[in-house]
C-alpha cells in the first residue's frame, strides 16, 4: 500500500491566518502525514490568528485523524511584499501592528528559520500567497500601482521565497504554489490585475523548476484550485457566485472543499511525486476542462 509519508519532514506554509482558506488545509495535510509545519502570517493578522490559537477558537479545525491537534513549530511574522526590510517604507516599520513583530520580510523570514533548524533543515515550502489592493477594479481601471502590487505580492514573492529558502533546504526538496484559471480565461470580476499576476506565476513556476531543479535540486509545482469562499477570498466580492457558477457547469457539481486542495497538495510535496516538476495541477471538480456553460441545470441522477 502507498501512503503519503511525510515523517522527518519539516514544512512552510506561507499564507496562514485562520483556518478558513486553502493555507490552513494544506498545513492540517502536512500534519496528517507526518511533517512538521510553520506558518508565516501576514503581520496585521499575526495577533489575531496567535489569540484565536490561544484561546481555543480554532481547537475543532485544528483536530487531526489522531485526536490530537495540529500544532505549528513556529509562527512567523511575513509580509511577502517586502524582500528584506529596508525595503519596507517609514509607516510600514512605524505602524503599531509592524513594528514589534521583528524582520517581517522574506529574508528576514530565511533567517530566521536558519537561526531556528539551521541550513539542510527544510523541505517543503507552501507559497499560499495573494494579494491585490484594486481587485474589484476592471483592468482597464487598474493603476500602475495596483497592478505592480498584485504582481509583487502574488507572482514575485515566489521567485523571492525560492531564491532565499532553497539554500536552507534538503535536495529533492518541494516548493508548491496555489493559482487560478483566471491566469488563462477571462473571469469578469477577478481584476485589479490578478489575472496576470497568476498568469506570471505559472510561468514563473516553469522557469524555477528548470533553474531551482538544476541548481538546488528541488521541485516547483503549482495547483491550480477552484474558487472556495474563505475569508481572503471574500475581498473578490463575487466569490459566491463563483463557487455556484464553478458547481452548476463542472464535471462533479458539489463545491470544492479545502481539504481537497490540501490532500493533493501533500501528494505532490511527498517522495511520491519525485517525478512531477514545472506542473500546473487542476483541483477544481474537472471545471477547467468545460468548454461550454450548462443552459440547463445538471441532472441529479
Amino acid at each position: 500500500m502507498l501512503n503519503i509519508d511525510l515523517t522527518g519532514k519539516r514544512a512552510l506554509v506561507a499564507g496562514v491566518a485562520d483556518d478558513a482558506g486553502f493555507g490552513f488545509a494544506i498545513a492540517k495535510a502536512l500534519a496528517e502525514a507526518g511533517a512538521s509545519v510553520s506558518v508565516g502570517t501576514w503581520p496585521p493578522a499575526l495577533n489575531i490568528f496567535m489569540n484565536l490559537l490561544e484561546r481555543g477558537r480554532l481547537d475543532e479545525s485544528r483536530k487531526l485523524c489522531s485526536g490530537q491537534l495540529l500544532q505549528f513549530e513556529k509562527i512567523y511574522p511575513l509580509d511577502a511584499a517586502y524582500d528584506t526590510l529596508a525595503d519596507a517604507p517609514e509607516d510600514i516599520l512605524a505602524a503599531k501592528r509592524y513594528k514589534e513583530t521583528g524582520d517581517f520580510s522574506i529574508d528576514g523570514l530565511a533567517r530566521r528559520m536558519e537561526a531556528d533548524f539551521g541550513k539542510g533543515s527544510l523541505d517543503i515550502v507552501i507559497h499560499s500567497l495573494a494579494n491585490a489592493p484594486e481587485v474589484k477594479k476592471p483592468l482597464l481601471k487598474t493603476s500602475r500601482a495596483g497592478y505592480l502590487a498584485a504582481i509583487s505580492v502574488s507572482a514575485y514573492s515566489l521567485v523571492s521565497m525560492v531564491s532565499r529558502l532553497a539554500p536552507l533546504m534538503r535536495p529533492g526538496g518541494s516548493f508548491l504554489s496555489l493559482t487560478y484559471m483566471a491566469s488563462e480565461r477571462v473571469i469578469p470580476g477577478y481584476g485589479g490585475g490578478m489575472s496576470s499576476a497568476k498568469a506570471a506565476l505559472e510561468s514563473d513556476t516553469r522557469v524555477l523548476a528548470f533553474e531551482a531543479g538544476r541548481k538546488y535540486g528541488i521541485r516547483v509545482n503549482t495547483i491550480s484550485a477552484g474558487p472556495l469562499a474563505s475569508r481572503a477570498a471574500s475581498a473578490i466580492g463575487i466569490i459566491g457566485k463563483m463557487v455556484e457558477y464553478c458547481a452548476e457547469n463542472s464535471p462533479l457539481t458539489e463545491p470544492l472543499h479545502a481539504d481537497e486542495v490540501g490532500k493533493v497538495a501533500a501528494f505532490l510535496s511527498s517522495p511520491l511525486a519525485t517525478g512531477i516538476t514545472g506542473a500546473v495541477v487542476f483541483v477544481d471538480k474537472g471545471f477547467h476542462s468545460m468548454g461550454m456553460a450548462l443552459q440547463d441545470p445538471p441532472p441529479q441522477d
